[in-house]
């Protein structure tokens, strides 16, 4: 059974989803690819996995890191698993691109080069926001993009984390 609860970051509201166990989900309510991993016979009911889930969100959200990764399943396909992997190896407060991303998958499967888009599209597609950080990942120029919760979103929470912002922009502006 897969239970969802709402949390209120400053950022918007936010969508858990869990087994009960653990996170299977965390998505900002509205953002491309809502919800994307849920069944449709989810039971909305605070479960205790989301307390250290709500936990570790407090402490981020106060501007620190939290230290402590709470316990968390994302069942997808081999390739979006290994990119998400790669993401969680992101340090809190830094970046890294699409293509340094690409590069290290290819290099896991004995591929002389891997597509910068294929990434694009695996990062786009990660269900547990925050918790494996996607919004830590750049263009290679500094662009600012490629984010499903929004561009601005991805500003702040980079600004949140105290990330060098210095020759990285946001496409338009």
């Amino acid at each position: 059974m897969i239970y969802t609860c709402e949390y209120a970051s400053p950022l918007g509201a936010m969508t858990l989803a869990g087994d009960g166990e653990a996170l299977t989900g965390l998505w900002f309510n509205g953002q491309k690819y809502f919800g994307s991993t849920l069944h449709a016979d989810y039971i909305p009911k605070e479960v205790p996995a989301f307390a250290e889930m709500k936990r570790w969100l407090d402490i981020y959200f106060s501007g620190r890191e939290p230290g402590f990764t709470p316990l968390m399943r994302y069942d997808t396909t081999p390739f979006r698993k290994a990119v998400c992997d790669v993401m969680l190896t992101i340090p809190y407060g830094q970046t890294m691109t699409y293509r340094q991303i690409a590069q290290r998958i290819a290099a896991q499967m004995g591929r002389p080069h891997m597509s910068a888009q294929a990434v694009g599209g695996a990062v786009g597609h990660n269900p547990i926001s925050l918790l494996i950080p996607c919004h830590r990942v750049v263009g290679t120029d500094g662009n600012l993009t490629g984010y499903a919760g929004g561009i601005d979103r991805k500003q702040k929470l980079l600004e949140l984390e105290k990330a060098d912002m210095q020759g990285l922009y946001v496409p338009g502006k």
